[in-house]
């Protein structure tokens, strides 16, 4: 029997039950970003609890960038932000990365990019067409012997368009992916004949289709970027990850 149930009651510690309870106060709006947390003493008194056990579970609602704890003026909620939701992702794929991580990717990238492009067609604006066309110049003119600077500018062009959308779920979704393309991208240009001329190419072809506001154009020039790198990907990349 005694396999069957567990015992009734909680497992967490004073400290964490302080933290659900902050954060479930912030997720409900009752505690809206910008407004001040009561004092530390305010706060033992109404939870009941010690100074010690009630630091410790703000500092940890601070380490996640749910509160800011201020010295001489208290602690203010900050809610999470877009890069904070960006950081933890980066984490998972950096401790997920390896070769069956890559193909999915590339998958991702394939089903998501075109539709990206397009939308970056219709809602960029003056400040992310200079971001992008700056971001082409400096491809353009980079030593070819600075892989990593290339595989950086690469990956920066598919970032800004990606920001070129205005849409913060898009930019959480898509950033984290793109941190992992340099390390794809060292060995494409390292070892693949004339790949910087066709990448500039195509990063033209789709530039000019935001920049004109052609969602269409820029939806099929992205995919047929994107198909170029899976083909890339199985040719070369994938055989010198097995070896």
């Amino acid at each position: 029997m005694e396999e069957l149930f567990d015992k009734i009651g909680s497992k967490l510690t004073l400290s964490q039950k302080i933290e659900r309870k902050i954060e479930a106060a912030i997720l409900e709006k009752k505690l809206p970003v910008g407004s001040k947390l009561p004092t530390e003493r305010e706060l033992c008194e109404a939870f009941g609890v010690s100074r010690t056990a009630l630091r410790e579970a703000l500092r940890r609602l601070s380490a996640r960038g749910l509160i800011e704890i201020t010295k001489g003026s208290g602690m203010t909620i900050t809610g999470f932000q877009v890069d904070d939701a960006i950081k933890t992702m980066n984490l998972y794929y950096d401790m997920q990365f390896d070769e069956n991580l890559i193909p999915q990717i590339i998958e991702v990238r394939r089903l998501f990019e075109p539709q990206i492009a397009a939308l970056a067609a219709s809602q960029r604006n003056q400040n992310d067409l200079s971001d992008i066309q700056e971001n082409i110049e400096e491809f353009n003119s980079c030593d070819p012997d600075n892989i990593q600077l290339e595989s950086d500018l690469d990956n920066k062009f598919h970032l800004l368009i990606a920001r070129a959308t205005h849409n913060p779920i898009v930019q959480i979704t898509m950033e984290p992916i793109y941190s992992l393309l340099p390390r794809m991208r060292n060995f494409i240009y390292a070892n693949v004949e004339n790949e910087k001329e066709a990448t500039l190419e195509s990063h033209l072809r789709v530039f000019d289709a935001i920049n004109k506001q052609k969602a269409e154009h820029a939806f099929q020039f992205m995919e047929e970027h994107l198909n170029r790198t899976n083909e890339i990907y199985k040719k070369y990349l994938h055989n010198s990850i097995k070896k």
